[in-house]
């Protein structure tokens, strides 16, 4: 019997080598048949095997994982990644982490995986709150099977009500710790009770270790590139820095030579647009463009310019060109694009050069202005020899000899008299003479219809300011300028008192009017320019055609009433009113032109009973 029993047992274990051959668990392995002795060597060593097979199979995953989370470069798909893990290995229902706040002293909920919750979802745990804040304050791993009945951690509102909606009730925490640096914790939970093994909480603290380590590699390569990112961008910068100096100078250089060589504000104009490959302008200050390129096209409004820097709005840009005390002009550009911080310090480089160059055409254009005055005071005061009046006229550049008309311009009070010289000067044209005087602007100009030029420099000059301009010619020589300016002041007197301000018209066109609205009144140049025809007939023949106009006039235009004043035939009286109109001109008859011939009688019977 003893040996069937040895048999029965020796076959007892045989059985149980086969199945731990064959890798059975351990639960099949406690109940087979055997002796109780090998039995319980059977179940520790397929336990022992149990453990060994789970634990390579945890580290098989943690290398799987360590070469996922490798092959992650995006910090936040690196948490999403790490949570998905931990989920799987451990299978629970969810997995969560969340990040250590150093501003503000907590964690917070960064990535979840298998959660519901929105509320949870967004929960903060305060250092020694919860069992999260338990882990993250003593940085040590925690495990609850039942979290609601777990005093070793202070329960929280908050906390408790994320937990709640979210149905949780076995939580396993453990940090995330890169040598002294805590950085967060790694949670496994289940919505059941559930008591976590040792081996699952080595696990999860190994998925933790190697997570922070990706994460603050992750970090600092994210750090890395960041900076690498800020040093391109700052060698970009530090490279189109040098190249808006090279191109400042380049343009300064420019500028320097088209100066030096004699260029003016036109050359400058186009070398902005050449610089900056679009169209330039400089436009005064009264709107007018005085030079611009090809395709410029100044607005009607410039942008608003009292910063004295560049300023642009819809595409076209301007600077005030500027001395320390008085604008000068505006410099226009547009069809550039967007303007670099170099291409604005090229317009603004420009504008100063453009100053300097105004500021030098102004003292040139004062000197010749100065020259100029000097040359008509002389001529109208008539001093000196005619033979030095003729020269001096010529050396201003204008022919005396040749028919002219003198103008005398009157702006309101106030305005500048070498502001008005100068842009007088641009209005009358070449060959003409312009310079104050006693507070005037008087021009000879060639020609031989004053009213004609009067009207037309009036309107030049009214695109400025409101300018009053009479006409006095033809002249011909420099004796007629002297007695010529006193009737055209006196016209431009009248102009302005009959309300004519801004407007043109010769001497002659204001008749008796002019004689009596303007000061001090030449009665017996009236009388000359009326009837100084006549007169010198008479003189010439020893006739009376004064005698028988004024005899005329007084019969009430009746050739038969004034033939017998006159005691001649009426015939006689009709020859003579047709030499009268040959000498007078067409229209001698026409209302206007006989009062004005009747009024010169008068003034001069008036002068001969002196």
């Amino acid at each position: 019997m003893a040996g069937e029993g040895d048999v029965a047992g020796e076959g007892g274990a045989l059985r149980l080598l086969g199945l731990l051959a064959d890798g059975a668990p351990v639960a099949e392995v406690a109940a087979a048949p055997a002796t109780e002795r090998a039995r319980e060597l059977a179940v520790r060593v397929a336990s022992a095997r149990e453990v060994h097979r789970r634990r390579e199979a945890g580290l098989s995953a943690l290398l799987e994982t360590a070469r996922a989370l490798a092959s992650e470069s995006d910090t936040a798909q690196v948490l999403d990644a790490i949570v998905r893990r931990a989920r799987a290995l451990l299978g629970t229902d969810l997995t969560y982490l969340t990040l250590h706040d150093p501003e503000r002293g907590d964690t917070y909920m960064r990535a979840t995986d298998g959660s519901v919750s929105a509320a949870f979802q967004s929960v903060r745990l305060e250092l020694g709150a919860g069992l999260g804040g338990l882990v993250a304050s003593t940085r040590k791993p925690y495990w609850t099977a039942d979290y609601w009945d777990d005093e070793r951690f202070r329960h929280t509102t908050d906390i408790d009500g994320a937990v709640s909606e979210e149905g949780i009730i076995a939580i396993c925490g453990t940090p995330l710790l890169v040598e002294n640096d805590f950085v967060g914790v790694l949670f496994a939970a289940n919505r059941s009770p559930r008591p976590f093994t040792r081996e699952e909480v080595a696990l999860l603290g190994n998925l933790a270790t190697l997570a922070a380590v990706t994460l603050v590699q992750t970090r600092a390569l994210a750090d890395a590139e960041s900076a690498l990112a800020a040093l391109s961008t700052a060698h970009e910068t530090v490279r189109q820095y040098a190249d808006g100096i090279e191109r400042a100078a380049a343009a300064h250089d420019r500028f320097a030579s088209l100066v030096l060589g004699g260029g003016g504000v036109d050359d400058l104009t186009h070398a902005v647009a050449d610089l900056l490959g679009g169209w330039a302008a400089l436009v005064d200050e009264d709107g007018s463009v005085r030079s611009a390129t090809a395709g410029a096209a100044v607005p009607e409004e410039l942008p608003d310019l009292g910063s004295g820097r560049v300023v642009g709005a819809d595409g076209v840009y301007g600077l005030a060109v500027a001395t320390a005390d008085e604008r000068l002009a505006t410099l226009v550009v547009g069809g550039v694009g967007e303007l670099a911080d170099a291409d604005r310090r090229t317009v603004e480089r420009a504008g100063v050069v453009t100053a300097l160059v105004l500021l030098f055409e102004r003292q040139a254009a004062d000197a010749r202005q100065s020259a100029r005055n000097r040359v008509v005071t002389e001529l109208v005061a008539a001093r000196g020899p005619e033979e030095d009046r003729v020269q001096l006229a010529r050396s201003a550049g204008t022919d005396p000899e040749r028919p002219y008309c003198l103008l005398v311009l009157r702006a309101d009070p106030g305005a500048s008299t070498r502001a008005l010289a100068l842009s007088a000067t641009a209005a009358t044209g070449e060959g003409s003479l312009v310079g104050a005087h006693d507070g005037d602007v008087v021009a000879l100009v060639p020609g031989a219809d004053p009213d004609e030029l009067a009207r037309t420099v009036a309107a030049r000059m009214g695109r400025r300011a409101e300018v009053t301009v009479s006409g006095v010619g033809p002249l011909t020589g420099v004796d007629a300028v002297s007695a010529a300016h006193e009737e055209a002041v006196r016209a431009v007197a009248a102009l302005v008192a009959l309300g004519r301000r801004g407007q043109g018209a010769a001497a002659t066109q204001l008749g008796f009017a002019g004689l009596v609205v303007g000061g001090d009144p030449d009665v017996a140049a009236y009388v000359e320019r009326e009837l100084g025809s006549l007169l010198d007939y008479d003189a010439r023949r020893g006739t009376d055609l004064v005698g028988t106009l004024a005899a005329w006039f007084a019969a009430g235009r009746s050739p038969r009433h004034a033939a017998t004043a006159l005691h001649v035939h009426v015939n006689t009286v009709a020859q003579r009113l047709e030499r009268i109109g040959a000498l007078l001109g067409e229209g001698w008859q026409e209302p206007d032109r006989s009062l004005e011939l009747q009024l010169a009688l008068r003034m001069r019977q008036l002068l001969a009973s002196d």
